[in-house]
């Protein structure tokens, strides 16, 4: 572990009473992709402030790939599989960062002293540690929020919250250039050029750019491109998603010299860990766009206007000026539209000036003549 913590924590002890150097926790996120990405801050949170605790989750199975590569954590725990057996755990305490009436139960059940949740449902009453938090107002980053009740859960035990600055998925410099490399050889990519990568598909959990719309943008940042190397595409595809990777593929035919397919053959984890690879990463509001924030890759993220799905609510965490969004022209109103409305012309203009204006975003890149 990273060294011995403060604040008292040798006293606490678990349910059978053993002494223990730090708490047992359990972090609940058993939701989507982006979900669970946006709890990395909070589980950096607590590992960075309890270094010697046992840090649990309890994930859906086709999040255990991403689960199992988290370095803040200890365990991976399964639902359904492992919830009715908490009891045997020995937790010391619950943070339930979305809340089900099951989950609730689960924990009141499972006898964990402190539960920590939002207080937002008529079962709060069996979380005995709440934070009325009021997300439905999207007032802040959903990782915000997770912070929040991290912080909380800290303080109930007595611990300051430690300082917590992105990345929050770190990945040594020398195994991203080695990713690079085994990237650059099985899709055929200069190293000597930046690679964008772009995830077209929505998963099903967002609206999204459309392949033309994706197309235009594309053309649009090539005729724009101020810098001497024009970068190669990387088209990722989740299950499902192949076929439009490749029809935007067929479509720049003749526009950009670059322009690969990625499928991640490998597992969600190794394609998740691939993303490193990436200078600049720009999707929809979906899990691949928040997997490319936690490793701290530059992000440009496409959002619809709803207030449940805004920018602002779903901010990728990368740290500070690593993100750039845009938002439906709709607005909030436009409460399901079929596809974004988003000026692919004005975008490209505005990500071309981003780049130019922080060259520390992508390290290397020089001005065009």
């Amino acid at each position: 572990m990273m060294g011995q913590s403060g604040g008292g924590l040798a006293e606490l002890k678990t349910n059978t009473g053993q002494q223990r150097s730090g708490p047992r926790i359990l972090v609940v996120r058993n939701d989507k992709i982006g979900d669970f990405m946006l709890a990395w801050p909070a589980l950096a949170l607590l590992r960075r402030s309890l270094p010697d605790a046992h840090i649990s989750v309890l994930v859906p199975g086709y999040t255990r790939a991403l689960a199992q590569r988290c370095p803040w954590i200890d365990q991976v725990l399964l639902d359904p599989e492992d919830i009715g057996r908490l009891d045997a755990r020995h937790f010391d305490a619950m943070l339930t960062l979305f809340s089900t009436s099951r989950i609730a139960w689960a924990g009141w059940r499972g006898r964990i002293p402190i539960r920590v949740a939002p207080a937002t449902k008529w079962f709060q009453v069996l979380h005995n540690r709440r934070l009325t938090q009021r997300r439905s107002r999207s007032l802040k980053p959903e990782y915000e929020y997770n912070l929040d009740l991290a912080a909380h859960l800290l303080r109930e035990l007595g611990q300051a919250p430690a300082d917590n600055p992105a990345p929050y998925w770190p990945v040594p410099q020398a195994q991203r250039e080695s990713l690079r490399c085994e990237l650059a050889g099985k899709l055929r990519l200069p190293l000597d050029r930046p690679w964008i990568f772009l995830h077209a598909g929505s998963g099903g959990s967002a609206v999204n750019l459309d392949a033309r719309q994706y197309t235009a943008l594309i053309r649009e940042l090539h005729a724009r491109w101020p810098f001497q190397d024009a970068p190669a595409w990387v088209l990722t595809a989740g299950p499902g998603e192949h076929e439009q990777a490749l029809l935007i593929q067929r479509e720049l035919d003749g526009v950009a010299d670059i322009v690969r397919c990625h499928g991640g053959e490998g597992g969600l984890g190794d394609f998740a860990l691939s993303l490193s690879a990436a200078n600049l990463f720009m999707a929809g509001s979906t899990g691949p766009l928040h997997i490319a924030a936690a490793l701290d890759v530059p992000t440009v993220g496409f959002f619809p206007a709803r207030r449940s799905a805004t920018s602002l609510r779903w901010r990728p965490c990368n740290g500070p000026g690593r993100t750039l969004a845009f938002s439906h022209a709709g607005g909030m109103d436009d409460k399901s539209p079929e596809r974004l409305d988003i000026d692919v012309a004005d975008a490209a203009k505005t990500i071309v000036e981003w780049l130019r204006q922080d060259p520390g975003l992508i390290p290397g890149l020089r001005a065009g003549n």
